[in-house]
Formats: structure tokens, C-alpha cells, sequence
């Protein structure tokens, strides 16, 4: 998108998207009120300044006391959308200003949700020190640790498992994290949840249980694990 391009029917989102810092402030020096006017996705400006990383805007516009926890009409608040675009220092700012961590959008999904499956570890980090839930689920009933088992985030089941995520969930097929990371021949990842109490045994909606959706070796592997 050209310079940022034209993505909201509001001038200060576009403004906003775009990086231009100082015709925003013009823009709001004129009219106060477009700080928190929201565009045909119910996205404000603030909401736009976090898609696209600009922390110089964010700053300005949370100096200004625009609300922090607006969704847009997909459920999305800016959390959501910094956390799931690995922005750092935004996600940092706006929980320094009382962004409610555990959110939920129009999926279920959490801003953790989506740090875990990003593989973004110091935003899961960040978002669980403040008390994000590490089991919370979303409409298919996957928690961020199913997330990350299946996309093999080794370090983020890791950060998971230390804040207390629960192994044993079962997701809307039945499916646990084990579940998923034995299909996906993720071995580390595996191995890890079970030295962490993930069950072997449980069956998901197919009536298998990890061991049989095991690839390879890997359920000899886990066997051994458990039987010490």
C-alpha cells in the first residue's frame, strides 16, 4: 500500500497507518474529537497505529487519554492486533495504560492466542505477567498451548507450561496440545509436555489416543518417557 495508502474512511486512521506523526497532531489540534472517532471496521486511530508498528503514535494518542480497550467489528482491540503483529513496545504501552489482557474477539482468541501461535515470547511474556490466562480457549475450545504444540514453538510451550497451562485440555475434537504435537512430529515438543503431565492415554472424538495419531518412532519415544 502506497505510503500507507487510503485504509479507513477516517482521515486520522489513514494519518495514523501512515506514520505522519505531525499531521495527526495538526489534525487533532483542529478537532480534539477524532481522536476517538471510529471508521467503517469500528477501528479508532489508535487501533490503525498498532497494525502498522508506529509506537511514536501510540504514545501520542494514549498521551491523550483515548480508550484503550475499543474493539473493532471483528472483536479485535489493539492488544489483539499489536500482540498479534509482534509489536513489543506498543503491546508494553498499552498495558502500562490498562489494556484488559484477557480480551476475547468475535473467535474467542485472547491476545495470547495469538502471541503463542506467532511465537512471539516476550509478548506472551508480557501478556502472562499480567495475568493473562494461559487456558483460556477460544470457539474451538483451543487454548495457546494447543497453538503453539501444533506450530512446534518449542520455547512458547515452554513459557506456557512454566506460567501453568493446563497439558490435558481437550479442544472441540477431542484433540490435547500432545494431540497436535504428535501429529505434527513435533518430538521436542511432545516429549516436553509429557514430562510436564500431559496424558498419553487420552482419546479425542476419533477414539485415538496421542500414541496412535504418533508419527514414526515418536510413540515408542513417548512410552519410554512415561514408563520411566
Amino acid at each position: 500500500m502506497e505510503d500507507g495508502g487510503s485504509v479507513s474512511n477516517v482521515e486520522l486512521c489513514n494519518l495514523a497507518y501512515a506514520g505522519r506523526l505531525e499531521e495527526l497532531r495538526e489534525c487533532l489540534a483542529a478537532d480534539r474529537n477524532l481522536a476517538t472517532r471510529a471508521d467503517q471496521d469500528n477501528r479508532t486511530a489508535l487501533h490503525w497505529a498498532c497494525s502498522a508498528g508506529h509506537a511514536d503514535i501510540v504514545d501520542f494518542l494514549l498521551s491523550l487519554g483515548v480508550p484503550v480497550n475499543d474493539k473493532d467489528d471483528g472483536g479485535w482491540s489493539p492488544l489483539h492486533i499489536a500482540a498479534s503483529a509482534g509489536r513489543d513496545t506498543i503491546v508494553k504501552a498499552l498495558i502500562r495504560k490498562g489494556a484488559q489482557v484477557n480480551a476475547v474477539n468475535q473467535n474467542g482468541c485472547t491476545p495470547l492466542h495469538y502471541a503463542a501461535s506467532k511465537n512471539k515470547h516476550e509478548i506472551a511474556l508480557m501478556l502472562l505477567e499480567k495475568g493473562a490466562d494461559p487456558d483460556a480457549k477460544d470457539h474451538l475450545k483451543s487454548t495457546p498451548l494447543h497453538r503453539a504444540a501444533a506450530k512446534g514453538n518449542l520455547k512458547m510451550v515452554q513459557i506456557l507450561l512454566k506460567h501453568k497451562a493446563s497439558p490435558n485440555i481437550q479442544d472441540s475434537e477431542g484433540n490435547t496440545a500432545l494431540h497436535l504435537a504428535c501429529d505434527e512430529e513435533r518430538v521436542d515438543e511432545a516429549k516436553l509436555l509429557v514430562s510436564h503431565g500431559a496424558s498419553i492415554s487420552i482419546e479425542n472424538k476419533e477414539e485415538k489416543t496421542p500414541l496412535q495419531v504418533a508419527k514414526g518412532g515418536l510413540g515408542s519415544v513417548l512410552r519410554r518417557l512415561v514408563e520411566g
